[in-house]
Formats: structure tokens, sequence, C-alpha cells
């Protein structure tokens, strides 16, 4: 779950290669499935729009999902105790994220830290036509995570 955190917020964060290939110009492009990979713990994270015209960001499959008894793990230390049932492949990472035309990148929203259980701030950018690099903040300090679009 900690590789997956950091590839979620690398994935959604600000690099001016993409505006500068147009990518980063509409919204509407970062809607899609992504790849994560961090210290060879996979998952995939797809990313779809809200009828408010924001962001969500879901993990859709986790490379082990099952713990040893070959149970699905779960969201235990998600801080919304109503939560952590949830399984790790369905767990909602990024909820209302904006589209900031002016600056060219996504941002106004927390990401989930499912490894540690809490929400940082986090912005989003294209660094190229297929790696999105995430942004998440805490107090001035911050990790950059990349995603790989895998699907549009």
């Amino acid at each position: 779950m900690k590789h997956l955190f950091l590839t979620v917020v690398a994935v959604l964060f600000t690099v001016v290669g993409y505006a500068q290939n147009g990518l980063n110009d509409k919204g509407d492009n970062i809607i899609g499935t992504y790849l994560t990979d961090r210290g060879g713990s996979k998952s995939k994270v797809r990313v779809t729009k809200n009828a408010d015209g924001t962001y969500n960001a879901q993990v859709i499959w986790v490379e082990n999902a099952l713990d040893a008894n070959g149970n699905k793990r779960k969201d235990v230390k998600n801080p919304d105790k109503e939560l952590r049932s949830v399984d790790v492949d369905k767990i909602v990472l990024v909820d209302g994220l904006h589209y900031i035309p002016e600056d060219k990148c996504w941002g106004d929203a927390k990401i989930y830290d499912p490894t540690k259980g809490f929400r940082v701030s986090v912005s989003a950018e294209f660094e190229s036509a297929n790696k999105l690099k995430l942004r998440g903040t805490i107090l001035g300090m911050g990790v950059t995570l990349y995603w790989t679009r895998i699907d549009k």
C-alpha cells in the first residue's frame, strides 16, 4: 500500500512538458487508466469525471490484493471507520480534483495514502503523453509520484 500511495501522488502532479505538448490544456485529458509501480508493488488507478466537473481517482486493481490467508486485503488504516472494510482494489484515492486552466494543471484536492491512513494536498500535471506527475504535500514537504497511462 505504501508503494501505491507514492505512485498515486506522483501521478497527479505538475510538469511543464505536458503543457508544452497540449496535454495539460484540457481538464478531461486526465481521464483514463494508469499503472503505478512503486518499489515493485503494482496497481491500476482509473481517473473519471464527476457530474460537477471535478475528477476522481480510484484503485481498480492491486497486484498483491490478497493477504496470507487468501482473503482480500482491506483499507484498515482509513481514519473513517466506515471505510475500513473497503477492498484495497476499490479505494478512492482522490475525490474532487479540479482542473485549473490558468495553471494548466489539476489540484485543489487531497490524495489519500492508504499505507499511512491520511490525506495530503495534491496537484497533477502531465510530463509526457503517457506520464502523469503527481505531487503530494503536507506542511510544505512533499512526495512526487508518476503514473503511466495505459488506457484512455
